[in-house]
């Protein structure tokens, strides 16, 4: 028996939500047991058991109202790794030229059959917004600077796996905090499970006040570099910018960019972590991302199992509040 299904016999970590909004609303036992069932579902895949009968007849809807390769990609094969059907949508050429409203949208795709709802949108809120106006759960794949829950489950997922627990860990988080999604679900998981938390960065790219999220600012990076376990490198989102917060992008690389001079004077076993796409050269240089401290491929793999666990625990909460019985894999 598995960690997972020791979950539901013991009632120790029951699952009770209905909707994946942000990592701010769960607990760390929450999180946990998002973590270990992904690991499972890792773990079966290794075996070579790759496709599941679990969401059988579940139909997914996967409404992405940004541009995305990885997170769309990874969520629409992880629903049909679990057997389910996809209704896939984007706002090029739907009726939203029309003038049809984001809400009734998903209400119409809702009318299709759909239970599971994947939502990327430009407006920090939206996914919430639409969990509170349609019965399908929501999951949240990224609501404009607010949360990327899923993207932050995968980067703990990758770092517990080169790190062990996270607790007592320190991990920088580097570069554009203010607008980075990815940054406040990372910060939100990371200091639940134990860990500490340095945001560094420009201080123009450092929103105020963040430290009342119990993370440490700096603006810094070489010199936070020998204390921290893990470097999770954010990417530069001029698409969200509206202003010019560094001099040019050659200075921002030769302050705050990863490179090999900076990886020599890391700890022997840093992990070095960036949600794609990455900018190489600015961010990080190739050698880095491709050297053997790198785990970005890693994360865009674990993406996939962390993906099919939320899918399959937010099916599980339906299936209980349908049977009152438990789901267990």
């Amino acid at each position: 028996m598995n960690a997972f299904q020791d979950y539901f016999k013991n009632g120790s970590i029951p699952w009770t939500k209905t909707n994946l909004l942000g990592l701010e609303y769960l607990s760390a036992a929450e999180i946990t047991l998002i973590l270990d069932q992904a690991a499972e579902f890792k773990r079966l895949g290794a075996l070579g058991i790759t496709k599941h009968p679990l969401l059988n007849g579940v139909v997914v809807g996967n409404l992405f109202f940004e541009p995305s390769t990885r997170t769309r990609t990874s969520f629409g094969l992880a629903a049909k790794r679990l057997s389910a059907d996809t209704v896939d949508f984007s706002p090029s050429g739907s009726s939203l030229s029309k003038g049809e409203s984001f809400l009734d949208t998903a209400r119409n795709i809702e009318a299709m059959g759909v239970s599971l709802m994947v939502v990327r949108h430009k407006t920090p809120g939206a996914p919430e917004f639409l969990s509170q106006r349609i019965q399908a759960g929501v999951l949240n794949a990224g609501d404009g600077t607010h949360e990327h829950p899923t993207q932050g489950l995968l980067d703990l997922m990758t770092m517990r796996e080169r790190c062990g627990s996270l607790a007592g860990k320190t991990v920088a988080l580097v570069g554009d905090i203010r607008h980075s999604r990815v940054a406040r679900s990372n910060i939100w998981g990371l200091t639940k499970l134990g860990a500490k938390v340095i945001v560094c960065g420009p201080a123009t790219l450092i929103p105020p006040r963040i430290e009342e999220l119990g993370v440490e600012v700096s603006y810094n990076f070489d010199e936070i570099l020998p204390r921290v376990d893990c470097i999770n490198l954010l990417r530069i989102q001029f698409e969200r910018q509206r202003g010019a917060f560094f001099p040019s992008i050659h200075e921002y690389a030769h302050l705050f960019g990863m490179n090999s001079e900076r990886l020599g004077r890391a700890k022997e076993d840093v992990v070095i972590l960036a949600p794609g796409p990455i900018n190489r050269g600015v961010e990080i240089t190739p050698d880095v991302a491709d050297g053997d401290h790198s785990v970005i491929l890693d994360q865009v793999s674990n993406g996939l199992t962390i993906r099919m666990a939320c899918l399959y625990l937010l099916h599980c909460r339906q299936v209980d509040q349908a049977s009152r019985s438990p789901c267990i894999i």
